[in-house]
């Protein structure tokens, strides 16, 4: 009866020291599952902040496109109000040289003024298709960043 006594005891002193490891070893895993929720937690707010960052530039830049495009508009309707005021001009000069009235200086003036006119007009229409242009590759650009973060969010679901 004595031995096995003994025997008991040593087997409940090893379920003993075989319970306090489990039970560290459970407070160890509760402590880095806890760590991982807080990690898991930051990742998420600095993901979040990504994407509003990412928004209000998609936002911008839409704005700028809009821009762009009123002033590439623009500068088409008055494109072809200065093409209209060179063909008037070229009838006006054709009329002079078949000896109508008006001094023929008068009417080079007028179509050196109308040429000028009309070529700083395409000049500032390049350059805003250019804006506008650039201004769409750059939204391009911010639609693809966010498909990636969106992909990134899906994997990051699935890894949990």
């Amino acid at each position: 009866l004595k031995e096995e006594n003994a025997s008991l005891r040593s087997k409940i002193n090893k379920l003993q020291i075989f319970s306090e490891t489990q039970a560290d070893k459970m407070r160890k895993l509760e402590k880095k599952l806890e760590e991982n929720k807080i990690k898991e937690e930051k990742e998420a707010q600095d993901l979040e902040a990504m994407v509003q960052h990412v928004e209000q530039n998609l936002q911008l830049m839409t704005k700028r496109a809009v821009k762009a495009e009123n002033s590439a508009t623009k500068l088409k309707q008055e494109n072809a109000l200065l093409q209209v005021q060179l063909k008037n001009y070229k009838t006006e000069n054709e009329a002079l040289k078949s000896g109508q009235s008006a001094s023929l200086a008068a009417v080079k003036q007028n179509a050196d003024l109308a040429l000028r006119n009309l070529l700083k007009v395409i000049t500032n229409s390049r350059s805003s298709i250019k804006q506008l242009v650039s201004g769409a590759e750059s939204l391009q650009l911010v639609a693809d960043l966010l498909k990636s973060i969106d992909r990134v969010s899906e994997m990051s679901e699935d890894g949990q």
